[in-house]
């Protein structure tokens, strides 16, 4: 049996597959016929699908086998091979004109004060184009565009300096379908069941729904959202390999997928030596590939104007305020375990330090939990009947300009914890589930709930990693939303926000103490674990975990304390007739932040008479070798990091009881909060004496 045959055998009968065909013909293309040209023509997947849906949308196998020799004599003859662009210039050269496929970029010479564009596969860089194509498809301009282009042989051109450059553009087709196809869509979506339209769209994006979990399928249309939004801002990281970037390098010729080290503020906004608005101005979508990387948009000035447009959708440059429309996705690999993340960092980790700005990641309206998808294997891989993605993009495209957030208003209001801000994102992204499932807007108030509810996910990822940045400022991650209808309240959380917290519960081996530091300067807060053993027959005290001088003068004052104070506590245990071996556990990697030296002199006593301290408690605050206590600072950073991690009790300074009231009551109702005058008074509360 021969290769086309093998292609063309085709799936089972399918009933969606039967479905579509009848229901949109000539839209719709098997998926299993990309694969194989791909590997053979090194296109957009786009490209091909242009191509397929013209031959080879049919449910007959010859229609479908004859249409593969038309795909496949057009791209041999017209596609230009990165490793045969002599043999093509020969061809144009031969001829006087060749009609070619291929990538077709412009830029501007100002030197010369000429448009050259370039034939990026041919490997010609100063090929003649007329202005009049730059005004029809000004995204020449902007990264370039896939087309079908005549190309002309004319030695007589040249350039400014007299060279020959003999090739020139003629005519200029970008690989698109004809008609937008959204009021078709709308007009056709009633005959399909929401799951059906769901699983229609996956498999167009070439995925097999029956391979994926209900929740898959969610995250997966989730990274569709930015084509349907405008303005929307989109951050998705996870580990490798899981189709991150796939979508916005191959679905549309209306997105761009830039390398991180590629984009500047020039190329993303506008240049202001020409006055030309960048990618924002010209695509859809502008997905960053690898955030890592994007080494270019690190200084003020960039996160500046990063702000301004992913909040508003304008950016001041120069003199004008210029409004564009594109969205923005932020893709990337994380290289940490996230359970371990959320105990001791951040899940925003994988961007650059200087764009860890608190600010401009309020803005991202929802974080897409990369870790959760399946890394890419055959069995995902669609197989069956699918939207030609050329025509998919131009219903995406109009789907852009249609409004429906307003659908959630008529069952539904936001809890009091959401600002704005919160509301605007989630508004966002259930308006692009809504558009992508129902064009019609036809939707009813439990499938709009789920869109609600996996929208107030996404966001809150967003904050409760913000909280953990940057402090109280972001503590209330309460989300929820009222049942007009009910009048019930529900609350929103977010899967991985579950794992246990970094204080345990439970009762503590006798020794171990939890405290808590903060730094009031940047919010940045640091838990650390203490474990004091007792060794008899020696004296004094040796500290592992941690060599820095902060942590060995709290532990020194603490030690000189007890010295100087052990008759006033009673032990039995001479203290000098015992060597402390003290440890501690930066659990957050806290770098510059101490544990407070009243949690050493608890953890010591802690040791000394064998009695615990209560699970889930913290100690804060430090001493003086006299036993004077000093006030926390940064007290209500201490006491938000401590709650959330799983604490129960807080032992503080009474010197810090005037700032009670300065935490939210969401902490207050996590926390039993006990005061001590004394180091004695702390110790004796820790320990339940």
């Amino acid at each position: 049996m021969t290769e086309v045959s093998e292609m063309t055998a085709g799936p089972s009968a399918d009933p969606l597959d039967q479905k579509v065909i009848g229901t949109f013909p000539g839209k719709v293309v098997r998926k299993d016929l990309v694969g194989p040209l791909k590997g053979e023509f090194n296109v957009p997947t786009y490209v091909l699908e242009y191509l397929l849906g013209r031959y080879c949308s049919s449910a007959d196998p010859a229609v479908v086998e004859e249409g593969l020799r038309e795909v496949r004599r057009t791209l041999t003859e017209n596609y230009v091979r990165p490793d045969a662009p002599e043999l093509f210039k020969s061809q144009v050269r031969e001829r006087g004109t060749y009609r070619v496929i291929d990538k077709i970029r412009v830029r501007l010479y100002e030197t010369e004060d000429k448009y050259w564009a370039e034939l990026v596969n041919l490997g010609v860089v100063r090929v003649h184009i007329g202005e009049e194509w730059l005004r029809k498809y000004d995204r020449l301009l902007a990264g370039g565009i896939w087309a079908v282009a005549d190309i002309e042989y004319d030695p007589m051109q040249t350039d400014a300096r007299g060279n020959t450059r003999p090739f020139v553009i003629r005519q200029v087709r970008p690989i698109q379908l004809a008609g937008i196809g959204l009021d078709e869509v709308r007009e056709r979506r009633g005959l399909f069941s929401r799951d059906e339209w769901r699983d229609l769209l996956l498999r167009s994006v070439g995925l097999e729904p029956s391979a994926l979990s209900e929740r898959a399928k969610m995250l997966y249309l989730l990274r569709l959202v930015p084509f349907v939004e405008r303005n929307y801002n989109l951050v998705e990281l996870g580990p490798r390999n899981t189709g991150k970037s796939y979508v916005y390098r191959e679905l549309s010729p209306y997105s761009i997928l830039v390398s991180g080290g590629e984009a500047t503020v020039a190329s993303l906004f506008v240049n202001l030596s020409t006055g030309r608005v960048g990618m924002v101005g010209m695509w859809d979508v502008v997905a960053f590939d690898e955030v890592a990387g994007l080494r270019r948009l690190r200084d003020a000035t960039a996160v500046q104007i990063l702000k301004d447009y992913m909040e508003a959708g304008s950016f001041s440059r120069g003199r004008d305020e210029i409004q564009a429309n594109a969205s923005m996705v932020f893709v990337g690999n994380l290289n940490i375990d996230v359970e371990t993340a959320v105990r001791t960092s951040h899940l925003f980790t994988a961007f650059p330090k200087e764009m860890q700005d608190l600010a401009l990641l309020d803005r991202v309206h929802a974080y897409l939990p990369g870790w959760e998808l399946p890394k890419v294997h055959s069995q995902f891989i669609g197989r069956n009947y699918g939207f030609v993605v050329d025509y998919l993009a131009e219903v995406f495209r109009g789907l852009r300009e249609l409004p429906v957030a307003h659908v959630i208003d008529k069952h539904f209001r936001f809890g009091g914890s959401l600002n704005t801000r919160d509301e605007k994102a989630v508004r966002r992204t259930a308006s692009g589930l809504v558009k992508l499932l129902h064009p019609d807007a036809e939707v009813s108030a439990e499938e709009l709930e789920e869109y609600l509810v996996f929208a107030m996910e996404g966001r809150r990822r967003v904050k409760e990693q913000l909280k953990r940045m940057g402090g109280i400022e972001f503590w209330d991650t309460h989300f929820s939303y009222v049942d007009l209808a009910s009048g019930t309240e529900k609350a929103v959380g977010v899967p991985e926000q579950r794992a246990a917290g970094l204080i345990p519960t439970d009762a503590l081996p006798p020794g171990v103490a939890f405290s808590s530091s903060a730094d009031p300067t940047n919010g940045k807060t640091g838990i650390f674990r203490l474990e004091v053993a007792a060794l008899k027959g020696g004296s004094g005290y040796a500290i592992t975990g941690s060599g820095s001088r902060p942590v060995r003068e709290a532990a020194r004052t603490a030690y000189d304390y007890l010295a100087a104070h052990w008759h006033e506590l009673a032990v039995e245990r001479p203290l000098d007739g015992y060597r402390l071996n003290i440890q501690v556990v930066d659990l957050q990697r806290a770098e510059g932040l101490t544990p407070s030296s009243m949690a050493f002199a608890v953890a010591a006593v802690s040791a000394m008479l064998d009695r615990p301290v209560a699970g889930g408690t913290v100690v804060l605050g430090d001493i003086t070798v006299g036993g004077a206590t000093l006030a926390i600072m940064g007290f209500p950073d201490c006491l938000q990091a401590v709650a959330e991690q799983g604490a129960k009790r807080a032992l503080i300074p009474i010197q810090n009881a005037g700032e009670i009231s300065s935490l939210p009551q969401e902490i207050l109702g996590r926390l039993d909060i006990a005061f001590y005058k004394d180091p004695k008074d702390s110790v004796l509360k820790a320990l339940g004496l």
